[in-house]
């Protein structure tokens, strides 16, 4: 029989919350069932285990029902290892068929020429507003290696666009990424020299956004769409890519929400052209060391040419912590680094309301 797994998207990404699986025995003690593994056994979880008492993983009810142990646990993500152990039995994850909400049933697998993407389509029957997202380096695939699938697992996202604002379409394609040795990747490379990580063809270049911008354009036509409320964030690669889009489909976009976004001397340049209503987010710092001081100049040089409707949040560590990101104390600067890129949590869960303006936002010309 089957081993299922039942997840939900969280601010980690795919996140488990219950486990069910053959069980013909009586019914094992509390004690004799966990979690094992790098997902569950982490400085972060030992943290929150010793100061909250309780940590993703912990598992909080078992019951046998019909030949069927149902275990649930503190929601615990699925993008590292981990095994289920209940008695003498032990199960890794990747012998799961996982089932994760909203995202298996409510998001078709859409191919259009070269653009693979997931769409959720409200329930609706006028044209409706529409948000695209671009997901982030190393959410996407590879040549021949497309699941059209990772894209909105991965990172908190669409899917949550999808339960909080269900009137409105949510796409979410899948960009071909280059393969690159991030053991051997310098996020700290000189900005000045930055441009060179972009590889013609790959990641959210120009040529890939503009067959996506054609789509939206073919459901605008179509009625299902409206063309006045379009919107695109994104973050880190993905947010690179949301201040390129404002360039490729500069005609599309009502609003755009760049988070923690890449910054080059080509993305600086077009963020500080930007006269369309936009929303920078980052943390107060993070893994690319430089790059709020190029979100902070572009922004302060939008307002002082006249764009009223740009704004930039650069999340404090207080607003960080309200989500878990960077909890845990006396984190190595390059670990805090790391962790505190993950603003995109705060941004998409509407901190400073951040969402909520840009789906305001209206294209009146």
């Amino acid at each position: 029989m089957e081993k299922h797994a039942y997840a939900f998207i969280g601010w980690t990404g795919q996140e488990i919350e219950r486990f069910e699986i053959p069980w013909d025995k009586e019914l094992p003690s509390v004690d004799s069932v966990c979690l094992k593994g790098p997902a569950v056994e982490n400085d972060k979880n030992r943290y929150l285990e010793a100061f909250r008492g309780i940590a993703p993983g912990d598992v909080t009810e078992i019951s046998a029902d019909n030949g069927v142990l149902k275990v649930s646990v503190v929601p615990v993500t699925t993008r590292v290892g981990l095994s289920l152990v209940a008695g003498d039995t032990v199960i890794p994850l990747d012998e799961f068929v996982i089932h994760t909400r909203t995202a298996d049933d409510k998001f078709a697998y859409r191919e259009e020429g070269n653009v693979l993407y997931r769409l959720y389509t409200p329930d609706a029957s006028g044209p409706r507003p529409l948000i695209l997202f671009l997901h982030g380096g190393g959410n996407g695939g590879y040549e021949g290696q497309r699941d059209n699938n990772k894209q909105i697992i991965t990172d908190y996202g669409p899917v949550n666009f999808a339960e909080k604002y269900p009137d409105i379409y949510v796409m979410a394609p899948m960009a071909v990424e280059v393969r690159r040795d991030m053991s051997t990747f310098n996020p700290n490379i000189r900005f000045a020299e930055s441009d060179s990580m972009n590889v013609p063809g790959y990641g959210w270049c120009r040529d890939y956004l503009g067959q996506v911008c054609d789509i939206i354009r073919r459901m605008v036509d179509e009625g299902k769409v409206d063309g006045k409320r379009i919107y695109v964030t994104g973050m880190s690669m993905g947010g690179a890519g949301t201040i390129r889009a404002m360039s490729v489909g500069s005609d599309l976009f009502a609003a755009c929400l760049p988070v923690c976004p890449s910054m080059s001397p080509e993305t600086f340049t077009i963020l500080k052209s930007i006269r369309r209503p936009v929303w920078v987010a980052s943390a107060y710092i993070d893994h690319t060391l430089y790059r709020h001081k190029y979100l902070v100049d572009a922004v302060m040089y939008l307002r002082d040419t006249g764009n009223s409707n740009a704004h930039l949040t650069l999340f404090s560590p207080e607003d960080l912590e309200k989500y878990d990101v960077a909890v845990t104390p006396d984190l190595p600067y390059p670990r805090l680094f790391s962790e505190n890129h993950a603003s995109w949590i705060p941004a998409y869960c509407n901190e400073y309301g951040i969402m909520s303006w840009l789906l305001n936002q209206t294209k009146d010309d």
